[in-house]
């Protein structure tokens, strides 16, 4: 294919023109004269631009001409009327000079309609001062003495016969140029309604039909067919507009195979303006008479092909290649963005899959105790494809006492998860060597582990034993490492926080000695443990989170501790950006 030619600019072409020229409204003022035409009549485009036609050109008085105006004036108006080129081939229409005298001219005219729809917007003139061929002939002598004789406007008329073909011929170049120019820029417009909606397509199928949608009314195209490269290569998937409304491909193609939806993808575009079967572009487009076929490519990357047809012949011109390649060049860059997108969404839905599997593995059922209710929640945050380092966990030792821990690791993704794995186990390893003894010692000996084992980390936790001492009922015993203070609820229903200093995070200082704090615990009391994602937000800070949970606590003693965790939830309404654990343990009233 040729290079492409640059765009005109028509107001060049049209004062360029070596033919004179006048455009000139339905009521015939003077919209714009070429130099051509200002320089065949002597004026300025001051003088002329937006004037009526017959008062910049009256006609000369006296009667020398008196027809030139008349005839001339009805020859505009038939076009005007009929919307149909008009000419006169010779007329006599004096010019007036500068110095108030008028100059004898003979003219051929032809005008043509500008058409909007069915509407004349405009009148294209064209006027030959044909004098010269009027006052000499081959034998140079002059005409004088008024209009020629008959048999001379023959001879003059036989000679302006070439010239009235070329200038019927510029008029219908000029005319074609306009059509093309307007037919172009409709096209351009309905390429972009049809990038905008492209834009909007979430899948595969979506995309397809929104470009078979569009795509057809903005190319004028009776049908559309995609050949889609297949995994591994060798085959395309083939589907076109004669589907059904959800697309799906209609037949299977080798990517050898010499049709031109085939040949295409290797990257050269194909066309045909007028086959002489309608078989050509394929068995998936029967009856085409003409088509175009153009490679769906991201840099240098296949995707397969893009294939247009009409029924009828159908010539391509430069601007109609561009606007096909630039619709092919659209199509293919939304077909990537959806195709990487569904990818995203696949890997996402099996990454998701796998770290809920993690994260379950991290968060048991609590244990069944003889005088203690227990309930856990877990909320992950609302991001696709991501985990935290949240945990829980509960369980009870041979003497009988039952151990609670909450902790978070800090970051959110597999590291943050494989890590609060660990700890979790090596907590639970670490309360048994040392007999489930006072949580601060197992704080401290699970942040030496982490030292020792090279786990670079930082971590905040709970650990709380609850006992029964023979003289004080249960009593709350608990270390915390850097971690929200655990709530506290009395049977009246009286919430408080168990805010005592709280030690490092581990990871910070392993041979930090932890301390640890106890509180009696009456039956009916509940002790909440949580994560910083049920008080933490993003527009507050932890102080203003903690208030509101002290203000949401109230009225929720006589709730099974189920319904304290979910109300909680409920009326705290977290913003989800972080995971949330929960675990809640209630004194039972056996009284």
């Amino acid at each position: 294919m040729s290079p492409a030619a640059p765009v005109p600019d028509y107001r060049q072409v049209f004062d360029a023109a070596p033919a004179p020229l006048l455009l000139l409204t339905p009521r015939l003022t003077i919209v714009a004269a070429n130099q051509a035409w200002l320089e065949s009549t002597a004026t300025t485009p001051e003088a002329t631009a937006g004037r009526d036609l017959f008062e910049v050109f009256p006609g000369s008085p006296g009667g020398r001409s008196p027809d030139g105006p008349v005839a001339l004036r009805e020859s505009l108006e038939r076009v005007r009327d009929t919307g149909r080129p008009d000419s006169i081939p010779l007329q006599r229409y004096d010019l007036p000079m500068p110095d108030g005298s008028y100059a004898e001219r003979f003219w051929s005219c032809r005008t043509v309609p500008i058409l909007d729809g069915n509407d004349v917007v405009l009148l294209l003139h064209r006027a030959d001062d044909i004098t010269d061929y009027v006052r000499y002939r081959d034998d140079g002598r002059p005409v004088t003495g008024g209009l020629p004789g008959a048999d001379r406007i023959q001879r003059a008329e036989a000679d302006l016969f070439a010239r009235t073909q070329e200038l019927e011929q510029a008029n219908a170049e000029l005319l074609a140029s306009s059509e093309r120019e307007r037919r172009t820029a409709s096209t351009l417009a309905g390429l972009a309604t049809t990038v905008s909606a492209l834009s909007a397509a979430e899948s595969r199928a979506d995309l397809l039909r929104l470009m078979f949608r569009h795509g057809l009314r903005a190319l004028g195209a009776d049908v559309l067919a995609v050949a889609l490269l297949e995994p591994g290569g060798g085959h395309l998937a083939v589907v076109d507009t004669h589907g059904s409304p959800a697309p799906e491909p209609v037949q299977q193609l080798s990517v050898h195979s010499p049709l031109p939806m085939a040949a295409a993808v290797a990257g050269r575009p194909l066309f045909e303006e007028d086959a002489d079967r309608g078989e050509a572009a394929g068995p998936a487009l029967p009856g085409l008479r003409a088509w175009a076929a153009l490679p769906l490519r991201i840099g240098t990357r296949p995707l397969g092909s893009v294939t247009v047809g009409w029924e009828r012949p159908h010539p391509f011109a430069d601007d109609d290649v561009r606007v096909l390649e630039a619709f092919a060049a659209q199509c293919s860059q939304a077909m990537n963005r959806v195709a990487r997108r569904e990818t995203e969404r696949r890997q996402a839905s099996a990454t998701r899959s796998l770290a809920e599997t993690l994260q379950r593995s991290l968060l048991t059922a609590p244990p069944q105790s003889e005088h203690l209710d227990i309930a856990v929640r877990y909320r992950p945050a609302a991001r696709e494809a991501q985990i935290g380092g949240d945990w829980y966990d509960a369980f009870v030792s041979p003497a009988g006492d039952t151990t609670l821990v909450i902790g978070d690791v800090t970051g959110h993704d597999w590291t943050a998860a494989a890590i609060a794995g660990q700890l979790r186990n090596m907590l639970r390893g670490i309360a048994s060597a040392l007999d489930h003894r006072d949580p601060e010692r197992v704080l401290g000996a699970l942040d030496r582990a982490l030292r020792e084992t090279g786990t670079a980390t930082l971590a905040s936790a709970v650990v709380a034993r609850i006992e029964e001492a023979p003289d004080r009922g249960h009593v709350l015993r608990w270390s915390n490492a850097g971690h929200p203070a655990p709530l506290l609820l009395a049977p009246d229903g009286t919430a408080s926080l168990l805010e005592r200093p709280a030690d490092l995070l581990l990871g910070v200082a392993p041979e930090t000695r932890r301390r640890q704090h106890d509180v009696p615990l009456t039956p009916g009391a509940t002790v909440v443990l949580y994560t910083d994602g049920l008080v933490e937000r993003r527009d507050a800070g932890l102080d203003v989170g903690l208030d509101r949970l002290l203000a949401a606590a109230p009225g929720l003693a006589d709730l099974p501790v189920d319904e304290v965790c979910d109300e909680l939830l409920l009326r705290l309404a977290p913003d989800l950006t972080d995971d949330i654990a929960l675990l809640a343990v209630r004194v039972r009233d056996d009284g």
